[in-house]
């Protein structure tokens, strides 16, 4: 089975489970949906160490994650998000930026950017460390080889962090996922794709030893075709690595 036949396996059985959203309604093609029994996958994440004792935590923009990035204004924690596709860049969000009692309503897409600060490369390069990172999937498998829409867009986070020093070999990375996204079968894995350490699901946390993490990078001629313009960050990085300001 290859990743586009997994999608499409997974997608019939999420679907039972899955929560529509407000744009894209069902279609999986164009977003990770939450589900049901994410408030309990998200108990169980915050109950293990990783989170605990993070300070700063990446979370993708993923409808499932909603949960995770309200209580982790309430454990006074500071959140990175990323735009939708990446386009506007990224967000910092904390608690100071939130009143009491909103945090439900503060974390979801289209009211994070206006309550958090839209943050440069260079201002997180110089001001952040991310001790967790916690991405959606539309599958995951249990060596940890996750993968999302198809558009690549968490590698090139990973890759973008990486390259800022942000990120290293030791920065846990967190699959939140139904079980119905946790599959049984083997997946191709090329040098560029980001594995996971842990998989956290409703009913299950699994630990992967010594998942592949790429050390290179943003490869520059790997980028799918528009995604240099389309995507803001990168142009950004690009003229770091021109200044030498990535050393």
């Amino acid at each position: 089975m290859n990743q586009s036949e997994a999608r499409e396996h997974v997608w019939s059985e999420l679907i039972k489970v899955a929560k529509p959203d407000s744009r894209f309604h069902l279609n999986f093609k164009e977003f990770i949906p939450d589900f049901a029994g994410s408030e309990d996958a998200t108990k169980r994440l915050t109950n293990l160490d990783i989170y605990q004792n993070a300070k700063t935590i990446f979370i993708t923009p993923d409808n499932c994650l909603e949960n995770l990035r309200a209580q982790t204004l309430r454990d006074n924690k500071t959140q990175i998000i990323t735009t939708y596709g990446i386009r506007r860049g990224f967000v910092v969000l904390e608690r100071k930026d939130v009143p009491s009692g909103f945090e439900d309503y503060a974390v979801l897409l289209d009211a994070i950017e206006g309550l958090g600060k839209t943050i440069s490369l260079q201002e997180l390069k110089s001001n952040y460390s991310l001790d967790l990172i916690v991405t959606g999937a539309s599958a995951v498998n249990y060596a940890g080889v996750r993968f999302g829409k198809g558009h690549g867009f968490f590698d090139l986070e990973w890759a973008m962090f990486y390259q800022l020093g942000i990120a290293n070999q030791d920065t846990p990375i967190v699959a939140f996922v139904h079980d119905y996204q946790l599959v049984n079968i083997d997946l191709s894995v090329n040098p560029f794709d980001t594995l996971c350490d842990y998989i956290v699901t409703p009913t299950q946390t699994i630990h992967v030893p010594n998942p592949q993490k790429p050390d290179t990078g943003v490869i520059w001629e790997k980028l799918e075709p528009g995604m240099f313009n389309e995507i803001s960050p990168l142009r950004e990085l690009k003229e770091m690595e021109r200044l030498g300001q990535l050393t």
